[in-house]
């Protein structure tokens, strides 16, 4: 059964609008908005296509209004920019036509082993580079190009967390400064967010009214949480980096025990 506009209600609309402005604070500084966004729809009672679809609507909103942000700012490389959003699209569009098809269970199993590594990577820097590191242009890129077509996939096929392992792998992969890193993943989260929204779309899983209203709260959340990374909270990264990976893994844990 297919849930309609006729199915909501007052209290599941709110429930929707707190949980996805928390989600996009937390997103604009360190990513991982999903990891709340989601079973926030969940929680309200949409179904788990469903959710997924509306959440890429109000995701998609909130990171145009915190991508313009870092744009003014000059936290975007273009150069490796560009190329990583062209690919993160490719990977977004087959990662998200894969989850339409099977069940999501065994990409949930592959979690539970690569968050606790991600965890202790993100554990033994001790700070996220602020300044860009030593590395050759092209190798920089061909890292860049690569982690974007894989998260990408991720991103189309699940998406929770996708801007905490971006911003991971652009700074201790790619040895990008930590802002920089935040900028060009949240240009490529766009990208990837309007490519999975096209087919969800095209698959009737968008409930607009939902969507639409979250995307409002969605858009106040990023544009202050990019302003507090804007004034400093670049420091905030690595802890809330590591609450996302916490909470994420005890999400999957639970879904995979229940």
């Amino acid at each position: 059964m297919t849930m309609g506009v006729q199915d909501l209600t007052l209290s599941m609309v709110l429930i929707v609008a707190v949980g996805v402005f928390l989600a996009s604070f937390m997103d604009a500084i360190a990513g991982g908005g999903g990891i709340i966004s989601v079973p926030t729809y969940l929680l309200a009672g949409l179904p788990m296509h469903v959710a997924l679809g509306t959440n890429k609507l109000s995701a998609g909103l909130g990171s145009l209004a915190s991508t313009g942000r870092y744009i003014k700012s000059g936290y975007v490389d273009w150069k490796l920019g560009v190329p990583s959003i062209v690919l993160a699209l490719v990977g977004s569009h087959f990662g998200t036509k894969l989850q339409l098809m099977i069940d999501e269970v065994y990409l949930q199993y592959l979690l539970l082993v690569v968050l606790p590594v991600v965890a202790f990577v993100v554990l033994r820097q001790r700070q996220l580079p602020e300044q860009r590191g030593d590395i050759e242009p092209k190798k920089q890129m061909a890292i860049a190009c690569a982690a974007s077509l894989v998260v990408g996939a991720y991103d189309g096929f699940y998406g929770p967390g996708t801007g905490t392992f971006l911003i991971l792998l652009l700074t201790a992969a790619a040895h990008m400064p930590v802002t920089e890193a935040n900028g060009v993943s949240k240009a490529i989260n766009l990208a990837t967010n309007i490519s999975a929204l096209v087919v969800f779309l095209i698959n009737g899983k968008i409930i607009f009214a939902v969507g639409l209203v979250a995307g409002l709260f969605s858009i106040a959340g990023n544009w202050l949480g990019s302003s507090f990374f804007k004034k400093g909270g670049s420091k905030a990264v690595k802890p809330i980096m590591i609450c996302v990976l916490v909470i994420f893994f005890v999400k999957i844990l639970s879904e995979v025990i229940g």
